[in-house]
């Protein structure tokens, strides 16, 4: 019986991922790199620290990551500051079915806090409390530490939570924190490796709603 919902935020509820990958290789040229995509998409779902070391792996310790990621952030930032924060379609519907069908839901995200609170506030968002961010824990993702967190938040065992993500370094998070993955896709193209941590793949969060919907409707799901 799923009880509770645990969403990722970047590629999954706002659609920041292609933002971000386009931040990376502008900043890269900034400074005079060619920053390869498939390097940037390794970094997806990651918190900073382990994107940082993605990074220096490739480039080495010499690497000017924190110059790097400073111009990143500025780029996004001004893009947001001018058109908003994008939202991924099917969102805000499936907030207010989760609301009015008394499951109870959190957010389990790489992203700082002080950066949830801006997006959020950003896209009318702010109601939503139950919030992990990157900065609040000791390991990110794909370590389990931020979905076990987040099913404590909301007072839930995690076998009756659904993880929603776009990457498969979340998916493997929440699946080790013992929650039923579900992987939306965005800009990764699932593995063979990540597809045997699903409990389901679904094409968008309108789909997250019909699921939910069959369960409180007695069907098999």
């Amino acid at each position: 019986m799923i009880t509770g919902v645990i969403f990722d935020m970047d590629g999954l509820m706002i659609d920041t991922e292609r933002l971000s990958v386009s931040g990376w290789i502008y900043a890269g040229k900034q400074i005079g790199y060619d920053i390869p995509k498939e390097l940037i998409l390794k970094t997806l779902g990651l918190d900073i620290k382990n994107t940082k070391t993605v990074f220096l792996s490739y480039y080495g310790n010499q690497f000017a990551f924190s110059k790097l990621r400073d111009i990143r952030n500025d780029y996004v930032e001004r893009y947001i500051e001018s058109n908003g924060v994008p939202i991924k379609p099917g969102l805000y519907d499936l907030l207010e079915y989760l609301g009015s069908s008394n499951y109870q839901y959190a957010v389990a995200t790489s992203a700082t806090k002080s950066r949830v609170e801006r997006y959020f506030e950003n896209a009318g968002l702010s109601n939503i409390k139950n919030i992990v961010t990157g900065d609040m824990i000791e390991r990110g993702k794909p370590e389990p530490d931020i979905y076990i967190k987040a099913c404590e938040l909301i007072n839930l065992p995690p076998d009756e939570c659904i993880a929603l993500e776009d990457s498969p370094m979340g998916i493997l998070s929440a699946s080790r924190a013992g929650l039923k993955p579900i992987m939306i896709p965005d800009l990764i193209l699932l593995d063979n490796e990540t597809k045997q941590l699903l409990w389901s793949l679904l094409p968008d969060l309108y789909s997250v709603k019909d699921l939910l919907t069959a369960q409180t409707n007695g069907e098999k799901i």
